[in-house]
């Protein structure tokens, strides 16, 4: 890990998380001129680069897998407050926007930031190699979710449409934490090892090999204060940004669920660089931890909040995938199988993830 710790105070890492807070102050529940909007827009994209350069930080001081944990929660975390906050305020229009914003997001995550990472590291040294045992149980726990979550409520009966009902929904709800909160004690605790880099040789790769050194706990504690920061800028202000996202779905004929798949976009675009540039320098396995850590705890922490936000949230709750999506996330998942099985992949199988992705956002764009 590379990521350096800012000595001064007016370092642009430092400067743009909190000009970004000041900015979606200003801007929070009004309407903007075009101006405004691109001035948005840009603190958008720094606030991006901002959070990836304190998650870098942060992770060389706590080592992996706790580092990918780190940056995947505290996204997931931000997304969730964003999706209640757009449902509570869309009506019933925004029946459906966790439902579309969690499967975009596992789309994303699965077949986008995957394959990207896999394509990068195999075109970097033939083949990306990563541990499959550890990829492996990821993939396992995000597919359970996602079927539990996403799939069943198409095919229940209890409540008309493609819903839970109440005791339903708590089941859902109540299974995604147990089974994130065991995902994250085998990841961090009892089989750590399974989710650290590996060698071509198969050799887990060892954190004391890194001759760079780590910052200070009070650095890595700043930095951490400051990626929180610069997350609540990212969710905030694609919040902000939102209106003009629905104006212009709406202006080029698109379907309303398109809005969660540019709002999952941009609320994962600072962990998919910070894959991309771990995959970059033969960490593949960080990628891959952070690609489908991100896919787990977007379900795993989404679910359970909005079942409970249902319960003072007028109008229904609507989760179920049409026929449509869930092909697309069987074959995600048959696909995401077969790279994982051997542990090491060509740059084929990246090309593969991302032409499902490129599937999902032309199927978004024209069902």
């Amino acid at each position: 890990m590379t990521a350096r710790f800012p000595v001064s105070a007016l370092h642009w890492t430092v400067l743009v998380p909190a000009f970004s807070v000041v900015l979606l102050a200003l801007t929070w529940g009004r309407v903007l001129p075009v101006a405004a909007v691109v001035v948005v827009a840009v603190f958008l994209a720094v606030a991006v680069l901002a959070a990836v350069h304190h998650a870098e930080v942060v992770a060389h001081r706590v080592g992996e897998p706790y580092g990918a944990l780190v940056l995947a929660v505290a996204v997931t975390v931000i997304e969730v407050a964003l999706i209640l906050t757009l449902t509570a305020d869309g009506g019933p229009k925004s029946a459906g926007l966790a439902r579309d914003t969690v499967f975009a997001a596992v789309m994303i995550t699965c077949n986008g930031i995957m394959g990207l990472c896999l394509l990068v590291g195999a075109l970097r040294r033939r083949v990306a190699v990563f541990n499959p045992e550890g990829t492996g149980a990821s993939l396992a726990t995000v597919a359970t979710l996602a079927t539990l979550s996403l799939v069943l409520p198409t095919f229940t009966t209890s409540t008309p449409g493609p819903r839970f009902s109440t005791a339903q929904l708590t089941f859902a709800a109540l299974a995604s934490l147990v089974l994130y909160g065991l995902f994250v004690a085998t990841q961090t605790v009892r089989h750590r090892a399974y989710f650290l880099p590996v060698k071509p040789g198969g050799e887990v790769i060892d954190v004391s090999e890194d001759d760079s050194v780590p910052p200070t706990t009070r650095a890595a504690l700043f930095s951490l204060a400051l990626l929180v920061v610069a997350l609540i800028a990212v969710v905030g202000l694609a919040k902000v940004e939102s209106p003009t996202i629905e104006r212009g779905v709406q202006y080029a004929g698109l379907p309303s669920s398109f809005v969660g798949v540019v709002i999952a976009l941009l609320v994962l675009l600072p962990e998919t660089i910070a894959a991309v540039r771990a995959a970059a320098r033969d960490r593949v396995q960080t990628s891959l931890n952070l690609a489908l850590g991100s896919a787990m705890a977007s379900i795993g922490l989404t679910i359970p909040a909005v079942a409970v936000a249902s319960l003072w949230m007028s109008g229904p709750l609507l989760l179920g995938l049409g026929s449509t999506h869930m092909v697309l996330l069987a074959i995600t998942v048959a696909v995401g199988t077969l790279t994982v099985i051997p542990g090491r992949a060509t740059p084929l199988q990246g090309a593969v993830h991302l032409s499902l992705l490129a599937a999902y956002v032309v199927l978004a764009i024209s069902p």
